[in-house]
């Protein structure tokens, strides 16, 4: 039995419904059928001589939908007393309203300074003080995460790579075992804002992107030097941090990238010098993440200065 005509009255709805939204995709979605059904509809509507019941210059509903997950990386921050930490407040602004589903924290968000072995017995290592590094740290991320945290309605997921300058609350531990217990990165509470923590050098994978402080190349535990090496050694897109650098390998087959995510600091390093503080300062943030795949945006610091502080 052949299929029954719709009624010009189903059509003009459908017509209506297009006009409201703008898209294909969500008219389907507000009538309620596939999306090649409206079409059809839409269409069937045209060829009878239908025109929208809508003024054509009436504001359009639109609908935002997220095509995959979005991932927004905060890079090395490097943080100790007496540095800068207004970009915190402009990257969680931004946080609200781009509302990426993952957040990861690379590591290094700590410095902790008063435990650099290559600064002691040195002019530039006197005066530091664990105590005064830990009450940083704690005010820092207060700063980025509390405004997230007091938002009831949006939850992302938190994740946090140790870096090398954490692990030297563990290192002093292991070194001098009568601070067992007493010294250690537990110091730090990274929890206490609901991150998942993740040890130094422990690979972490979401949505198919593998996320460390850094990636180990050969035995001796060095960390790889560039982004071509790296995806040549993992094999599937990979995010680090630790290098100051922006480095980026791109596999054009099968579409994996493998990215040095820069600085997220506002300050200098005496130890590195002019030519190496002259590095981009920024986040990462990653669109349409789906098994590995996924459109890279690098958003500066000093954007989110003028568009959110």
């Amino acid at each position: 039995m052949p299929t029954q005509p719709l009624s010009d009255a189903i059509l003009q709805e459908a017509l209506d419904i297009y006009e409201q939204t703008g898209d294909y995709v969500s008219a389907a979605k507000k009538m309620g059928v596939p999306k090649q059904t409206g079409r059809d509809r839409i269409t069937q509507a045209r060829l009878r001589g239908l025109r929208p019941t809508v003024r054509k210059d009436a504001p359009r509903v639109y609908s935002r939908e997220r095509i995959g997950r979005m991932h927004l990386v905060v890079p090395d921050c490097q943080i100790k007393p007496g540095v800068p930490t207004d970009h915190l407040e402009w990257i969680s602004n931004y946080i609200l309203e781009k509302r990426p589903d993952v957040i990861i924290n690379i590591g290094d968000f700590a410095d902790i300074n008063s435990l650099n072995k290559y600064d002691k017995g040195t002019l530039r290592g006197e005066n530091r003080r664990l105590k005064a590094d830990l009450r940083a740290a704690r005010n820092a991320m207060n700063r980025l995460m509390n405004p997230i945290i007091a938002c009831k309605d949006y939850k992302p997921e938190l994740h946090l790579t140790m870096g090398n300058h954490e692990e030297r609350l563990a290192r002093f531990a292991n070194e001098n075992p009568e601070f067992d217990q007493i010294i250690g990165i537990h110091m730090l509470r990274y929890q206490d804002w609901g991150w998942n923590v993740h040890p130094f050098t422990k690979v972490c994978s979401v949505d198919g992107v593998e996320y460390a402080h850094y990636f180990i190349t050969g035995e001796s535990g060095r960390p790889v030097t560039s982004a071509a090496a790296l995806l040549r050694k993992r094999h599937r897109s990979a995010i680090m941090g630790h290098n100051q650098k922006t480095d980026i390998a791109f596999q054009p087959t099968t579409h994996q990238w493998a990215i040095f995510c820069g600085l997220c600091a506002l300050h200098d390093e005496p130890y590195l010098g002019p030519q190496c503080n002259f590095v981009r300062r920024q986040i990462l943030v990653l669109h349409e993440v789906e098994e590995g795949r996924f459109d890279p945006m690098f958003v500066s610091l000093r954007f989110l200065q003028k568009a959110y502080s």
